[in-house]
Protein backbone atom coordinates (compact mmCIF):
# COMPACT_ATOMS: atom_id res chain seq x y z
CA UNK A 1 0.00 0.00 0.00
CA UNK A 2 1.21 3.42 -0.70
CA UNK A 3 1.20 6.14 2.12
CA UNK A 4 -0.10 8.81 -0.84
CA UNK A 5 -2.52 8.34 -2.66
CA UNK A 6 -4.32 10.45 -6.38
CA UNK A 7 -7.61 10.96 -6.77
CA UNK A 8 -8.87 11.19 -10.76
CA UNK A 9 -12.43 12.93 -10.49
CA UNK A 10 -14.95 12.14 -13.63
CA UNK A 11 -18.00 13.64 -14.34
CA UNK A 12 -18.87 10.78 -16.97
CA UNK A 13 -19.21 6.68 -16.50
CA UNK A 14 -17.81 5.95 -20.05
CA UNK A 15 -14.95 8.90 -19.97
CA UNK A 16 -14.46 6.58 -16.23
CA UNK A 17 -14.70 3.37 -18.32
CA UNK A 18 -12.06 4.38 -20.95
CA UNK A 19 -9.90 6.12 -18.42
CA UNK A 20 -9.55 2.61 -16.35
CA UNK A 21 -8.84 0.71 -19.18
CA UNK A 22 -6.35 3.29 -20.17
CA UNK A 23 -4.81 3.18 -16.79
CA UNK A 24 -5.07 -0.47 -16.81
CA UNK A 25 -3.14 -0.96 -19.78
CA UNK A 26 -0.52 0.90 -18.20
CA UNK A 27 0.42 -1.15 -15.48
CA UNK A 28 -0.89 0.98 -13.09
CA UNK A 29 -2.89 -0.58 -9.70
CA UNK A 30 -6.15 1.09 -9.10
CA UNK A 31 -7.22 0.79 -5.14
CA UNK A 32 -10.61 1.89 -5.43
CA UNK A 33 -13.34 3.51 -7.92
CA UNK A 34 -16.15 5.05 -6.09
CA UNK A 35 -19.57 6.09 -8.12
CA UNK A 36 -22.82 7.37 -7.54
CA UNK A 37 -24.08 4.48 -8.90
CA UNK A 38 -23.32 0.83 -10.45
CA UNK A 39 -21.37 1.23 -13.51
CA UNK A 40 -21.48 -1.98 -16.01
CA UNK A 41 -18.76 -3.88 -16.56
CA UNK A 42 -16.54 -1.67 -14.28
CA UNK A 43 -15.29 -5.11 -11.99
CA UNK A 44 -13.88 -6.60 -15.45
CA UNK A 45 -12.33 -3.39 -16.56
CA UNK A 46 -11.06 -3.01 -13.11
CA UNK A 47 -9.11 -6.80 -13.20
CA UNK A 48 -11.53 -7.65 -10.13
CA UNK A 49 -12.30 -11.59 -9.64
CA UNK A 50 -15.39 -12.80 -9.93
CA UNK A 51 -17.91 -12.85 -7.03
CA UNK A 52 -18.64 -16.12 -5.06
CA UNK A 53 -22.46 -14.87 -3.77
CA UNK A 54 -24.36 -17.66 -6.43
CA UNK A 55 -22.53 -20.34 -4.65
CA UNK A 56 -23.08 -19.36 -1.15
CA UNK A 57 -26.81 -18.99 -2.54
CA UNK A 58 -27.08 -22.25 -3.72
CA UNK A 59 -25.90 -23.21 -0.16
CA UNK A 60 -27.80 -21.12 1.78
CA UNK A 61 -31.12 -22.48 -0.14
CA UNK A 62 -30.16 -26.01 0.32
CA UNK A 63 -29.74 -25.34 3.91
CA UNK A 64 -33.34 -23.87 4.24
CA UNK A 65 -34.48 -26.96 2.07
CA UNK A 66 -32.98 -29.39 4.70
CA UNK A 67 -34.52 -27.02 7.94
CA UNK A 68 -37.95 -27.19 5.87
CA UNK A 69 -38.02 -31.22 5.62
CA UNK A 70 -37.09 -31.53 8.93
CA UNK A 71 -39.32 -29.49 10.31
CA UNK A 72 -41.94 -30.60 8.42
CA UNK A 73 -41.57 -34.48 8.67
CA UNK A 74 -41.04 -33.47 12.94
CA UNK A 75 -44.25 -31.05 13.21
CA UNK A 76 -46.64 -33.15 10.44
CA UNK A 77 -45.63 -36.39 10.75
CA UNK A 78 -43.88 -37.56 14.06
CA UNK A 79 -45.25 -34.79 16.91
CA UNK A 80 -48.11 -33.93 15.94
CA UNK A 81 -49.90 -35.62 12.84
CA UNK A 82 -53.03 -34.76 11.93
CA UNK A 83 -55.56 -35.79 9.51
CA UNK A 84 -56.05 -32.65 6.81
CA UNK A 85 -58.64 -33.33 4.18
CA UNK A 86 -58.02 -37.33 4.32
CA UNK A 87 -54.71 -37.53 3.98
CA UNK A 88 -52.98 -40.46 5.67
CA UNK A 89 -49.98 -38.97 8.30
CA UNK A 90 -48.30 -42.08 8.13
CA UNK A 91 -44.97 -41.11 6.29
CA UNK A 92 -43.07 -38.18 4.86
CA UNK A 93 -43.62 -39.08 1.62
CA UNK A 94 -47.21 -39.44 0.99
CA UNK A 95 -47.72 -36.05 2.22
CA UNK A 96 -44.61 -34.13 0.53
CA UNK A 97 -46.51 -33.17 -2.37
CA UNK A 98 -49.00 -31.13 0.08
CA UNK A 99 -45.46 -29.69 1.40
CA UNK A 100 -43.99 -28.11 -1.69
CA UNK A 101 -44.82 -24.77 -1.45
CA UNK A 102 -43.31 -25.00 2.20
CA UNK A 103 -40.05 -26.07 0.66
CA UNK A 104 -39.68 -23.68 -1.55
CA UNK A 105 -40.25 -20.98 0.56
CA UNK A 106 -38.10 -21.91 3.20
CA UNK A 107 -35.18 -22.40 0.67
CA UNK A 108 -36.14 -18.73 -0.72
CA UNK A 109 -36.21 -17.64 2.74
CA UNK A 110 -32.82 -19.03 4.09
CA UNK A 111 -30.89 -18.33 1.00
CA UNK A 112 -32.32 -14.26 0.24
CA UNK A 113 -31.89 -13.79 4.41
CA UNK A 114 -28.74 -15.19 4.71
CA UNK A 115 -27.17 -13.79 1.12
CA UNK A 116 -28.01 -10.43 2.71
CA UNK A 117 -26.57 -11.49 6.04
CA UNK A 118 -23.30 -12.27 3.97
CA UNK A 119 -23.07 -9.30 1.85
CA UNK A 120 -23.11 -6.92 4.46
CA UNK A 121 -20.58 -8.92 6.74
CA UNK A 122 -18.47 -9.39 3.55
CA UNK A 123 -18.18 -5.71 2.55
CA UNK A 124 -17.97 -4.57 6.01
CA UNK A 125 -21.19 -2.51 6.02
CA UNK A 126 -22.83 -3.32 9.66
CA UNK A 127 -24.86 -0.54 11.28
CA UNK A 128 -23.15 2.86 12.26
CA UNK A 129 -20.03 2.46 10.50
CA UNK A 130 -18.67 5.75 8.96
CA UNK A 131 -18.61 5.96 5.55
CA UNK A 132 -15.19 5.37 3.28
CA UNK A 133 -15.80 7.44 0.37
CA UNK A 134 -13.52 10.13 0.16
CA UNK A 135 -15.35 12.67 -1.66
CA UNK A 136 -19.21 13.09 -1.01
CA UNK A 137 -19.65 14.85 -4.73
CA UNK A 138 -19.59 10.36 -5.62
CA UNK A 139 -22.91 10.15 -3.95
CA UNK A 140 -24.48 12.26 -6.05
CA UNK A 141 -22.90 12.86 -9.47
CA UNK A 142 -19.15 12.30 -10.21
CA UNK A 143 -16.89 9.61 -9.80
CA UNK A 144 -13.54 8.93 -8.49
CA UNK A 145 -10.33 6.69 -9.30
CA UNK A 146 -8.43 6.32 -6.35
CA UNK A 147 -4.21 5.03 -7.80
CA UNK A 148 -2.14 4.51 -4.78
CA UNK A 149 1.39 6.52 -5.96
CA UNK A 150 4.84 4.66 -6.20
CA UNK A 151 7.49 7.34 -6.35
CA UNK A 152 5.76 7.90 -10.02
CA UNK A 153 3.35 11.09 -9.05
CA UNK A 154 3.99 13.11 -12.87
CA UNK A 155 3.62 10.15 -15.04
CA UNK A 156 0.06 9.42 -13.56
CA UNK A 157 -0.86 12.60 -13.46
CA UNK A 158 -0.12 13.24 -17.46
CA UNK A 159 -1.89 9.88 -17.66
CA UNK A 160 -4.95 10.96 -15.86
CA UNK A 161 -5.11 14.48 -17.89
CA UNK A 162 -5.06 12.13 -20.84
CA UNK A 163 -7.66 9.39 -19.72
CA UNK A 164 -9.99 13.06 -19.10
CA UNK A 165 -10.22 13.52 -15.43
CA UNK A 166 -11.93 17.44 -14.70
CA UNK A 167 -9.54 17.35 -11.35
CA UNK A 168 -6.66 15.57 -9.48
CA UNK A 169 -5.71 15.75 -6.07
CA UNK A 170 -2.86 13.88 -4.32
CA UNK A 171 -3.57 13.07 -0.55
CA UNK A 172 -1.96 10.80 2.42
CA UNK A 173 -3.88 7.41 2.44
CA UNK A 174 -6.12 6.99 5.88
CA UNK A 175 -4.83 3.44 6.76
Amino acid sequence: MASKVIHAVYNDDDILMHAVKKVRAANHHIEEVYTPFPVHGLDKAMGLEDTRIAITSFMYGCLGLAVAIVMMNYIMIEDWPQDIGGKPSFSYLENMPAFVPIMFEMTVFFAAHLMVITFYLRSRMWPFKKAENPDIRTTDDLFLMELGIHNNEEELKKLLIDTGAIEITVKEKDE
